[in-house]
């Protein structure tokens, strides 16, 4: 089972896509102020539908939160999933 990693040199957190060949979900961000600035997720579309967005943006969360940083949302589908998982309140911001 993968885990989300945090990639600062390529401004993107990545999910490793199991039985891939190397294949990743990756949730894009600048940061600004000490603030995380999530600006677009992307899944390679064959493995659409198949929940890895939903993964990796449980998995950036946690990671934002477990470094004591707060989030802001730019990017359309962590607004949506954001919206579905208000227990991450405490680290959105704007």
């Amino acid at each position: 089972m993968s885990i989300v990693i945090d990639n600062p040199a390529q401004h993107r957190f990545e999910l490793p896509i199991d039985g891939s060949e190397g294949e990743i979900a990756a949730a894009y961000y600048r940061v600004e102020d000490g603030q995380v600035i999530l600006t677009h997720t992307e899944v390679p579309q064959r493995f659409s539908g198949q929940g890895l967005g939903s993964k990796l943006a449980r998995g950036v969360f946690d990671d934002i939160r477990a470094t004591g940083r707060k989030a802001v949302l730019r990017c359309p589908f962590m607004g949506a999933f954001y919206a579905r998982h208000p227990e991450y309140a405490d680290i959105v911001v704007g």
